[in-house]
């Protein structure tokens, strides 16, 4: 199928006319016509109905129309992704991101991926909110949640455990729980959003509620709180790796519970058509997160 006469089509329904195509594709109304037929032909079907003044889509038309959108769309994606392979990635990469895992893993990449391709331009917003990738414009958002059933894409990148954990200097002075009721007797961090805490306990989930003296809407006020010895708090592994690793946060284990497992998930408006700039982001995003360098930062 000649993809000049599908695209030719297209433009027709877009302007509405023969000749206003023709005029775009410096066509005169005769040609355009033959073409049009001719694409007819190949199908078998007749596409429009045209009179002097206007055109139509048959029934037929109306089935080839956003088959041939899908067609046009195919060809400008497969010489998009060549020529992003000989020149790099362009265009600009959208990302939303909660903050501190934005800033430990998101940034750093981010700044070499547009060092090693000079026409390609990243905006990141970082939220520990939900964004709303489509209304936004957004071409990946990283969520670390249990996803909820949706249109989107989602894709798994990593395990994202929650962790239960404190500074070393709280547990010297208060000792550390070693059963689920024991946190009653604890100073706990807790966010607005999240009053229960979500465990696995004999294999079943249960949500522990939790007061404490410390309360915010900030995933980083709690975690700084935490850092400052003020408490236990409940993270996740990607918000703290870099503090137990150094020792200036502990894990605390108790002995009939384990904190919810979670993973970071790359979440898409949708997989058709997908720019080589935010495949190459995901693949290089997933293997930033798994190698294991990464788990000891």
């Amino acid at each position: 199928m000649n993809l000049s006469d599908v695209a030719l089509f297209c433009a027709i329904m877009a302007t509405g006319s023969l000749s206003a195509a023709g005029r775009q594709a410096g066509l005169s109304p005769m040609a355009v016509s033959r073409r049009l037929a001719a694409l007819e032909q190949e199908l078998g079907v007749r596409l429009l109905h045209r009179t002097t003044r206007s055109v139509a889509l048959t029934a037929d038309g109306e089935t080839f129309l956003p088959l041939a959108q899908t067609m046009l769309e195919a060809r400008e994606a497969a010489a998009a992704a060549f020529s992003e392979q000989r020149e790099g990635l362009s265009g600009v990469l959208r990302v939303t991101a909660p903050n501190r895992i934005g800033r430990a893993v998101v940034v750093p990449l981010v700044v070499r991926l547009i060092a090693e391709n000079p026409l390609l331009q990243v905006d990141l917003t970082f939220t520990d909110g939900i964004v709303d990738i489509v209304a936004s414009g957004i071409d990946v958002a990283l969520r670390v949640a249990t996803l909820q059933a949706s249109e989107l894409v989602a894709v798994r990148l990593v395990d994202n455990p929650r962790i239960l954990c404190a500074a070393p200097s709280y547990l010297a002075e208060h000792g550390s729980p070693e059963r689920l009721k024991d946190l009653d007797g604890h100073a706990c961090l807790t966010l607005h959003a999240m009053e229960a805490w979500p465990f696995q306990q004999a294999g079943q989930p249960i949500a522990k509620r939790i007061k404490g003296r410390l309360a915010t809407n900030s995933v980083d006020t709690v975690h700084a709180a935490c850092v400052a010895g003020a408490g236990i708090a409940l993270l996740t592994y990607w918000d703290v790796v870099q503090e137990l690793a150094d020792s200036t946060l502990a894990a605390v284990a108790l002995t009939d519970a384990e904190p919810e497992q979670l993973a970071i998930w790359a979440v898409l408006p949708t997989r058709q058509h997908m720019p080589a700039r935010v495949r190459h982001f995901i693949h290089a995003l997933k293997i930033e997160l798994t190698t294991p360098s990464a788990r000891q930062l």
